[in-house]
């Protein structure tokens, strides 16, 4: 029997706002940029994306925030060392469902795992001075997506 790879699946929201500006946020645990979203979780599997992007949005950007989710535009696939409860780091692969969403209204209030966010024009946006690996491929996939 053939060994298969183990990924952890994942949604993200490419959240741009009227201006065209594209929410970025900065992790708290490994000083990288990311976008709004995350894994799902084991009791997740049999829940509608929708509602996990829901719990994911509530988390990280708060739960005052208003958007309307649209379709997948990107997937991703990226690789990072992430540290476990026991301390020692470990490499993960995350698959990820990239979605295009609209910003409405509403503020946004980090949750616990990000300490930073920024609107960035993606006119002007140089996104390998802020990601790397698969979400920097996402990214650039994205823009230029939304740019044609």
């Amino acid at each position: 029997m053939e060994n298969k790879d183990l990924y952890y699946v994942a949604v993200k929201v490419f959240l741009r706002n009227k201006k065209g500006k594209l929410l970025i946020t900065k992790d708290r645990f490994n000083d990288g940029w990311d976008i709004p979203g995350g894994r799902l979780k084991p009791n997740d599997f049999e829940t509608p994306l929708e509602q996990v992007i829901e719990r994911k949005i509530n988390e990280e950007l708060g739960d005052e925030l208003d958007y309307r989710i649209d379709a997948p535009i990107v997937f991703m696939r990226h690789e990072r060392l992430e540290v476990l409860s026991s301390g020692e780091k470990a490499e993960r692969r995350i698959f990820a469902v990239g979605y295009k969403a609209e910003y409405l209204s509403g503020e946004v209030m980090l949750g616990k795992n990000h300490i930073e966010h920024q609107w960035v024009d993606i006119k002007n946006f140089i996104p390998e001075n802020y990601f790397n690996g698969g979400w920097l491929k996402g990214v650039k996939e994205y823009i230029q997506k939304i740019r044609n």
